[in-house]
């Protein structure tokens, strides 16, 4: 099976993979329904996480790859907050980030990338170790975020998904890059899609 996952094709121009194409094709369309808060965002999301754990896997990126067995399960979460969260459970609204969270983040983004960095560095043969936990961990909170429905997770999207692009070039992953600049362009979309709807819900100017 991951034989035929790994066969080399030509896709829009770009030599990749099967399982690259697929992962390709499934965070593309995970992205864009979560943009429009469509919970079928989040099944997309767990094959996309199964595809993509492979694909890390084989090129290194370590820190990137348990990543995807946190979008696994986040994103089960997430469909069941999005169906059933919320005070009354009949699911949750677009909000905006609670203030005092931000200091917790800066402490778990800055603690635990240089913790995760020094790690890899020293105990495994993980590549751009500290670049690569730095973004693992900047996803974590932004996936987070999301399935909270913070609207500000679109901006730690915007930040990771430029830098995520350059990194994946740098790594030959090209279809990948590709994908994370249609997620950039996605995330910018989905914060002025998610800011608009968080007016029509406050019935007020923010």
């Amino acid at each position: 099976m991951i034989d035929w996952l790994n066969q080399s094709i030509t896709f829009a121009g770009i030599a990749t993979t099967v399982l690259e194409v697929l992962g390709f094709l499934t965070g593309a369309i995970c992205v864009y329904l979560n943009t429009r808060q469509n919970v079928l965002g989040w099944f997309f999301g767990i094959i996309n996480a199964v595809l993509y754990f492979i694909v890390f896997w084989q090129v290194r990126l370590y820190a990137d790859m348990s990543l995807q067995g946190y979008y696994f399960f986040t994103s089960i979460y997430g469909w069941w907050m999005w169906l059933y969260g919320g005070k009354t459970h009949d699911g949750i609204t677009v909000s905006r980030t609670p203030t005092k969270l931000y200091g917790i983040f800066a402490l778990i983004f800055i603690g635990a990338t240089l913790c995760w960095g020094f790690l890899l560095g020293h105990f495994t043969n993980a590549s751009l170790t500290y670049a690569d936990s730095a973004l693992t961990i900047a996803s974590l909170i932004g996936q987070w975020m999301m399935v909270r429905k913070y609207l500000e997770n679109w901006i730690v999207w915007i930040v990771a998904d430029v830098c995520y692009t350059v990194m994946y070039f740098y790594k030959d992953l090209y279809l990948t890059a590709i994908l994370y600049a249609v997620f950039l362009g996605l995330a910018v979309m989905g914060y002025v899609q998610w800011k608009r709807d968080l007016k029509k819900l406050s019935g007020a100017d923010i």
